[in-house]
């Protein structure tokens, strides 16, 4: 397998200095104790804001406290789009609130700097573009206010898959090499077996000892069109052999007197590896959670961990986030997010970019785009374990929707819960 060419621009070591008191003009997002924020600009890329932490270090030394922004990943595409230009990275600091009013940033404006980038430089080995302080005044008869920062520019090649369809209507997996190269590598069946919720799983995970895998249910007793539950997508390489798996462990339900699952209460898939000589013996990778948020933007919440040795008590959560229903996103594992979250980062094993996925929003047409990092990939039955995840992500999108609304019949195995 031959991976695609990105190139990654990192920004890091993000710090102030402020020549006096800054104070932010109302209430914002970020903290009372660092009164501004960063945006940074990379053109036809989308905006990203960051909160550098305040430093009082002497002169040009390194800060004591600094912050990360998440960085841009610039896809083939871009990188033949920009091949023989500069690129400019354009970070602008503000105090006061975060966000926008009318298209208009709301801060006010502190000052910005400006950073050219040699991609074609940085497509062979990583490139540090500055790291150090920077005035951001222009007036040199006023003290200057200073941002520090470590921008890298870097390879990062990885391997492209897409489902040639929805995964519900278990397509044919293809990667993607170069502008026009669409190789066939995987294939998939998907089926929604309600009468089976732990079909292909070998008996101890059902056992006494293992019951963190899966949640009893009382109180509202299951019905029909009440739960969602038994479905499955296993991959299989070319030769027809299953490679990974996604089984959905624990059924998706609304809780009491709603029609949403909760996050109390969130459905559960296990991703699976082969174990063994049998094709029906299973071993368990990851777990992923996924259940339907509430607030002023209607969500799907997911969590995502992986599974180790000693069972579910051990588990290493290494994403967790909240995609928007009606946008979609991208499904992301990358240490950068964990490092910048409250997840435990040190217990952790990820490094660097792992994976992404696309995911559409609900009631689109969906052929998930998957990206896997070189380096988390040594056969194919690695990437495999990214593809059923990738999948499992796209069909609880699916599994989450509002149980007063109907699912295609595809993702049903009677026709109760089925629009026509």
């Amino acid at each position: 397998m031959d991976p695609c060419l990105f190139v990654r621009v990192m920004v890091d070591s993000l710090a102030l200095k402020l020549p006096h008191a800054t104070k932010p003009a109302g209430s914002g997002v970020h903290s009372s104790t660092t009164p501004c924020f960063c945006e940074l600009r990379i053109k036809n890329f989308p905006p990203q804001t960051a909160l550098p932490s305040l430093s009082t270090c002497p002169n040009d030394s390194p800060p004591d406290s600094s912050t990360s922004a998440r960085g841009f990943n610039l896809d083939p595409t871009a990188l033949r789009r920009l091949s023989g230009k500069p690129l400019t990275l354009r970070v602008s600091v503000y105090t006061g609130r975060m966000g926008r009013t009318c298209g208009v940033t709301s801060g006010k404006l502190l000052g910005r700097v400006n950073l050219s980038i040699d991609l074609d430089a940085a497509r062979s080995s990583a490139r540090v573009i500055h790291n150090g302080w920077m005035n951001l005044g222009t007036d040199r008869d006023k003290p200057s206010s200073r941002l520090h920062m470590t921008v890298r520019a870097e390879p990062d090649p990885r391997f492209v898959f897409q489902f040639g369809g929805e995964p519900e209507c278990s397509p044919v997996v293809f990667q993607i090499q170069g502008r026009d190269i669409r190789q066939p590598v995987f294939s998939c069946k998907f089926s929604a077996d309600r009468n089976s919720r732990f079909r292909s799983l070998p008996p101890d995970f059902t056992s006494n000892n293992n019951r963190g895998w899966r949640r009893t249910f009382s109180g509202e007793r299951e019905r029909p069109g009440r739960e969602r539950k038994g479905w499955m997508i296993t991959i299989h390489d070319l030769s027809g052999s299953p490679v990974a798996a996604a089984s959905m462990i624990t059924p998706f339900v609304p809780s009491p007197g709603s029609d949403r699952v909760s996050r109390s209460n969130p459905g559960a898939w296990l991703i699976l590896r082969p174990h063994g000589f049998s094709v029906n013996n299973w071993k368990p990778w990851g777990r992923l959670e996924a259940w339907r948020e509430r607030g002023p933007i209607d969500g799907l919440g997911y969590k995502f961990e992986l599974v180790t040795d000693n069972g579910p008590s051990s588990s290493i959560t290494i994403a967790e986030a909240t995609l928007s229903v009606k946008r979609g996103g991208e499904f992301c594992i990358d240490s950068r997010l964990l490092r910048d979250s409250d997840l435990n980062y040190s217990r952790s094993p990820v490094k660097g970019f792992v994976m992404g996925s696309s995911v559409e929003g609900e009631g689109k047409m969906s052929k998930p785009m998957v990206q896997v990092g070189v380096q988390h990939v040594t056969c194919m039955a690695d990437a495999a374990l990214f593809v059923a995840l990738s999948a499992a992500i796209d069909l609880s999108m699916d599994a989450c929707q509002l149980f007063s609304h109907k699912l295609r019949k595809e993702l049903c195995h009677d026709e109760q819960n089925c629009s026509s």
